[in-house]
């Protein structure tokens, strides 16, 4: 099996070389998004930029559960949502209103991820959002942006409000809706997705205990957030292979329980 890294691949042979890696990833991440319950039935999408001047992506095809979707199934489209070539399915334009406007604003935001899981629900409801209340939680900790709910993102509107809210942060939380995470590649979206979600998990568990909570001091989650983004200089020790590995050990997973999304 071929390893996908987390680093965007700059060395592929042929453009069409380049999508079909591309399509594999995102089918793999399709998957995982399934296997590890985030979904919401054919809704919410995962959207990566292809390669090349013409701003084109990959997309789920509508009406698809993500446990069926394979790397051929994905629809390329353009900016606006659009097929540009012949697809057997449909694609829901309406939802691509949050992704086009991101992936239009964000050069490196490659890949985009969206879902509406309980705990990520759950957090997006609460006044004081995501709390550092664990390691996983610091990752966020100041890299995390916040968009007030709007109503169905059927508005062209709101996209100027989206991107000013999500700024440079790799994550955001749609108050009142669910979690974002970007990517420079799919599978850096996914795996901030996973510990987002995560860190929603490990709060409402927490806040639901009805006690007092602790939290370490703003210098302690900004010295570990900058750790686990692999942007401290001040530890004795470093991990930089610690989500390439991981991410080797998802397409293992992959391969085990689905592996058929490489069709």
């Amino acid at each position: 099996m071929t390893e996908l890294s987390l680093r965007p691949d700059r060395t592929a042979p042929t453009a069409a070389g380049e999508e079909l890696r591309l399509r594999r990833e995102l089918a793999a991440v399709y998957r995982l998004v399934a296997h590890f319950r985030m979904t919401d039935l054919i809704f919410t999408h995962i959207s990566a930029r292809l390669p090349g001047p013409e701003q084109h992506f990959l997309i789920n095809p509508y009406g698809l559960l993500f446990e069926e979707i394979t790397a051929s199934d994905l629809v390329k489209i353009d900016l606006s949502g659009h097929p540009v070539e012949e697809s057997p399915h449909p694609v829901n334009p309406a939802g691509f209103v949050i992704h086009s406007a991101i992936h239009a604003a964000r050069s490196d935001a490659h890949c985009v991820l969206h879902t509406h899981t309980r705990a990520g629900c759950a957090v997006a409801a609460q006044e004081e959002g995501l709390l550092p209340l664990n390691q996983i939680s610091m990752e966020f900790y100041g890299r995390l942006g916040y968009h007030d709910y709007e109503g169905v993102a059927l508005n062209l509107a709101e996209q100027r409000r989206l991107v000013a809210d999500l700024g440079r942060h790799p994550a955001m939380i749609l108050r009142n809706h669910g979690l974002l995470t970007v990517g420079e590649t799919p599978a850096q979206a996914f795996l901030r997705m996973y510990y987002l979600d995560k860190a929603c998990e490990i709060q409402t568990t927490a806040t639901a205990g009805g006690a007092g909570l602790v939290t370490p001091s703003p210098d302690v989650c900004a010295l570990t957030a900058r750790q686990l983004a692999g942007e401290d200089d001040s530890s004795d020790l470093q991990d930089d292979k610690a989500y390439d590995l991981a991410w080797s050990a998802l397409l293992r997973l992959v391969e085990r329980i689905a592996p058929d999304y490489k069709d």
